[in-house]
């Protein structure tokens, strides 16, 4: 009943936390920015997770699978996209930041809302494609991996999940860890030469160059917690490919490692959300009902 219960508050805040910051990005004309727009479909990714995923898993923790081999077959391919698209949005919002950071003179000309829409469009389809081929075997044959009646299980090959650990966790954390590195040099970079500068001026401004270094030194926190929190949720889950073994998932079990994974769904807002005080004050004008009166979407959240 503990693990019924805990498991059930962990989807529930999933479900909350990314249906508000979908709300939020949605509503509020302000926040129509590319970054956003990035935001927005992590959001609907991990939302996917807490709303369709983990509420299966919870149901079928010590019961059968009574809903045939096809649903299971199709129940596993939403699970592998939807997290595949959650960590390709997580690489482009590491670029996002990247070029803001490091061009920030180019940024707006660079990253525009429509180029923007191309790559959460590539996100989402890459990860449908990547895992029809990846799961190709199961489309085809639905229920092989299963060794009886009630049972919802399918297993990755040894080779084919070495290719999905590289394109799935190798490959996204290390251009994030270099974007990460690149973005940490730069914000030195300018924080020695402001200091300089503020050292050598007679009346120093506080305005413009200390703000793009207290954003800068932000988003280099940012990342990094993105890039902890990643590794920690994942590293479980692509042990067995590691060790040379093929991978097992099973729906009727409440494995740690696929939880845990999961579980980054409902860490992603906190991250990439809570950090930002435009969440914060449009989940106020959300919970207050606010955003039903005229002329809300209008309302100033950037400061």
């Amino acid at each position: 009943m503990l693990i019924y219960v805990l498991l059930s508050v962990v989807s529930f805040i999933t479900v909350a936390l990314n249906l508000l910051v979908i709300i939020s990005i949605t509503h509020f004309r302000q926040l129509h920015t590319p970054t956003n727009l990035l935001l927005l479909s992590l959001a609907v990714s991990d939302l996917l997770v807490g709303l369709l995923v983990m509420p299966v898993e919870i149901v079928y923790i010590e019961v059968c699978w009574f809903l045939g081999d096809i649903v299971c077959t199709l129940y596993y391919f939403v699970d592998y996209a939807v997290t595949s698209a959650s960590v390709v949005n997580m690489v482009l919002i590491s670029l996002d930041r990247y070029v803001a950071i490091c061009d920030p003179l180019r940024y707006p000309t660079k990253v525009t809302t429509s180029r923007a829409k191309v790559g959460v469009c590539s996100c989402w389809l890459f990860s449908v494609l990547y895992r029809l081929l990846l799961l190709h075997d199961h489309m085809e044959k639905p229920g092989r991996s299963s060794s009886c009646f009630g049972e919802c299980v399918v297993v990755i090959g040894y080779v084919a999940g070495v290719v999905d650990m590289v394109f799935t966790f190798i490959v996204p954390i290390t251009v994030i860890i270099a974007l990460y590195v690149r973005i940490v040099l730069v914000a030195v970079t300018q924080g020695r030469r402001l200091r300089s500068q503020m050292i050598t001026a007679v009346a120093p401004r506080r305005s413009g160059p200390a703000a793009v270094r207290a954003s800068e030194l932000k988003a280099a926190r940012t990342l990094g917690i993105v890039v902890v929190v990643f590794l920690f949720c994942f590293c479980p889950y692509y042990f067995p490919a590691l060790e040379g073994e093929d991978t097992s998932v099973n729906a009727s079990s409440v494995a740690f490692e696929i939880w845990l994974a999961h579980f980054n769904s409902c860490l992603n807002p906190v991250i990439y959300a809570f950090f930002y005080p435009w969440f914060r004050k449009s989940m106020k004008q959300i919970v207050t009902l606010q955003i039903l009166q005229p002329g809300s979407r209008d309302a100033k959240i950037l400061h």
